[in-house]
């Protein structure tokens, strides 16, 4: 990996979607161990997977990593912080309003 280069890793994974009262989630699993970094991009190939309510989906797919460069990771670890911050709504008055 350069300082201004990426790779393109291709690896199997596990889609996991979730529908259920209890959890609403979609995870994905590499089958071959491989670790996704800050900066990393994934694609997982295929059709769209739809998971009825009350039901857990789980496909056997295909996924393209994109590896960031190495100035890439740095300004993803630099500047993540921030944009987790962004997610934050922060309100100290006791009127709610919309």
């Amino acid at each position: 990996m350069g300082l201004l280069t990426r790779e393109v890793e291709r690896a199997p994974c596990t889609v996991e979607i979730s529908h259920c009262f209890e959890s609403l989630h979609a995870h994905v699993r590499f089958n071959n161990g491989t670790t996704v970094y800050p900066g990393d991009s994934v694609k997982v190939h295929g059709p769209e997977i739809m998971a009825p309510y009350g039901e857990v989906v789980r496909e056997d797919r295909e996924a393209t990593i994109i590896r960031a460069s190495a100035l890439e990771r740095l300004w993803t670890r630099w500047t993540g912080d921030f944009e987790v911050m962004e997610l934050c709504e922060f309100s100290f008055s006791e009127e709610v309003t919309l």
